[in-house]
C-alpha cells in the first residue's frame, strides 16, 4: 500500500511541527523527513533551553507536535519531555537510535506520545503524525463538551485467561510484559503506562498478554476496572479474551457496555453449559450477548437447527465452520486465521464489521458496474443479431 504524501485531518488544517535537537546532522535529517510532507511546517531549535523556566518562552508560537531528539543529552532531554507534558497539550514525540524498551518505557511514561528510532521509516512518520493530526482534531471538537478523547484508531487485546492464557503465543509473540504486570500496578494505571506493557503485532493490533508463569496474586476488581477504563479510553475497540472466567462478571468486563461472544460448540455437554451460563447470567443481555458456534457441521449433527436453539434459548448469531486443516496451519505458523484466505476468516471478518457497525459485506460495486456493462454489451449484441435476421 502506498504510503501518503499529505498529512492533514478532515479540516485541511497544516500541522505545526518542532524538532528541537543539539545534534546538528541527526536533527538536519529528521526535520528534511518531515519536511517532505504535504500539510506540515518545521521549525528547528538547535538547542535545549538554558533553563526549564524557559521552555515557554521557546515554545511561544503554539506547535501540535514537538519532537525532540534525546541522545546528546538523555537525560536532561527526560526534563524537557516532562516538563511540557505537565504544562501543556502538545504532543510529544522523542527519537533516538538507541532501541531500547527501558529507554522507551521511560520517556512514554514521562507523557511521548510516540518512540520513534533514527533513521526514520516513512511509514512510522506517516503513522505518528497521522496520529497527532488525529487528536489535535478530536481535542478542538473535545472542547465543545469539556470532554477529552482520546483517538489512537487501534485495537487492543487483553488475555484474561490467567493464568492459562494463550493469545500472545497463537499470534506468535513474545511479550516482556503482562496483564499481571498491569492489575498489580493498578495505582499506576494511565495511557502511557499501559502502553509500555504491550506487545505489538505486525497486524497493528496490540497485545497485554497473559503472564508467562503462574501468578500468586488474585487481582481486585477495582484493578481490573481501572484496566477497562483506561484501554478503553486510549482505544477505539478493546477486545477480551476472558476464558472461562465467569468470575469476572461482578467487573467491567462483563458491564452493560460490553458486547458478551459465547463460544460453544454442538454437543451435548457443550448446549447444556451454555445454557447455563445464559440463562443465569445473561438472559436479559438480549443483541448484547452473540452466540457462536465454533467447529460447525451442519451434515455430521445429531441435533437439528430447532433442537440447537431451543438448548440456547435463541438462534445462534455466527456458525464458524469446521476447518481442520486451516486451525492447525494456524497454530503451527502462529498466522492469525483472520489474514488467511479460509471458510473460517471468511466469517471472522463478518464478524469483525458487524462489531465495527459496518455492513457484513462489503460491497463490489466493480463486480456490478461490470455486470451492467456486460449486460448492456449482451442486450446490443443480440438486438444487432435480432435486426440482421429480421
Amino acid at each position: 500500500m502506498p504510503v501518503p504524501d499529505q498529512i492533514s485531518d478532515a479540516s485541511g488544517a497544516v500541522l505545526s511541527i518542532a524538532v528541537i535537537d543539539p545534534d546538528d546532522p541527526c536533527r538536519k535529517e529528521v526535520a528534511g523527513a518531515l519536511a517532505g510532507f504535504q500539510g506540515t511546517t518545521v521549525r528547528e531549535f538547535t538547542s535545549f533551553p538554558a533553563d526549564l523556566d524557559d521552555l515557554p518562552q521557546m515554545l511561544e508560537k503554539r506547535f501540535d507536535v514537538v519532537l525532540i531528539g534525546i541522545d546528546s543529552d538523555p537525560e536532561y532531554a527526560f526534563d524537557v519531555v516532562e516538563s511540557i507534558c505537565a504544562h501543556n497539550s502538545t504532543a510529544v514525540m522523542v527519537y533516538s537510535a538507541q532501541t531500547q524498551l527501558e529507554l522507551a518505557i521511560r520517556f512514554m511514561r514521562a507523557g511521548a506520545r510516540e518512540f520513534l528510532t533514527v533513521p526514520l521509516l516513512r511509514a512510522d512518520i506517516v503513522g505518528a503524525l497521522a496520529r497527532a493530526s488525529i487528536r489535535r482534531s478530536a481535542g478542538c471538537h473535545g472542547k465543545r463538551g469539556g470532554r477529552r478523547l482520546f483517538v489512537f484508531l487501534r485495537t487492543l487485546l487483553i488475555d484474561f485467561g490467567l493464568p492459562l492464557g494463550d493469545a500472545a503465543i497463537n499470534l506468535g509473540m513474545v511479550s516482556e510484559y503482562s496483564t499481571a504486570n498491569a492489575l498489580q500496578d493498578a495505582n499506576r494505571l494511565d495511557p502511557n503506562f499501559l502502553r509500555s506493557l504491550l506487545a505489538k503485532h505486525s497486524s497493528g493490533l496490540c497485545v497485554l498478554a497473559s503472564p508467562g508463569e503462574f501468578s500468586p496474586v488474585q487481582p481486585a476488581s477495582d484493578a481490573i476496572d481501572k484496566l477497562l477504563n483506561v484501554a478503553r479510553q486510549s482505544f477505539d475497540y478493546v477486545v477480551v479474551d476472558a476464558g472461562s472466567r465467569v468470575d469476572l462478571r461482578g467487573t467491567a468486563v462483563f458491564d452493560d457496555s460490553a458486547s458478551i461472544y459465547l463460544i460453544t460448540q454442538v454437543g451435548i455437554s457443550e448446549l447444556r453449559n451454555s445454557n447455563r451460563l445464559i440463562t443465569q447470567f445473561f438472559c436479559a443481555r438480549n443483541r448484547k450477548l452473540q452466540i457462536v458456534l465454533n467447529r460447525y457441521t451442519p451434515q455430521s449433527l445429531v441435533l437439528d437447527e430447532k433442537q440447537i436453539a431451543k438448548a440456547l434459548t435463541r438462534p445462534a448469531n455466527w456458525k464458524i465452520p469446521d476447518d481442520y486443516a486451516t486451525a492447525r496451519r494456524t497454530q503451527n505458523t502462529a498466522k492469525p486465521v483472520a489474514m488467511q484466505d479460509s471458510p473460517i476468516s471468511k466469517v471472522i471478518r463478518k464478524m469483525a464489521r458487524t462489531a465495527c457497525g459496518l455492513p457484513a459485506n462489503p460491497e463490489k460495486k466493480g463486480f456490478f458496474l461490470f455486470r451492467k456493462s456486460f449486460w448492456s454489451s449482451s442486450k446490443q449484441a443480440r438486438e444487432t443479431a435480432e435486426a440482421a435476421e429480421g
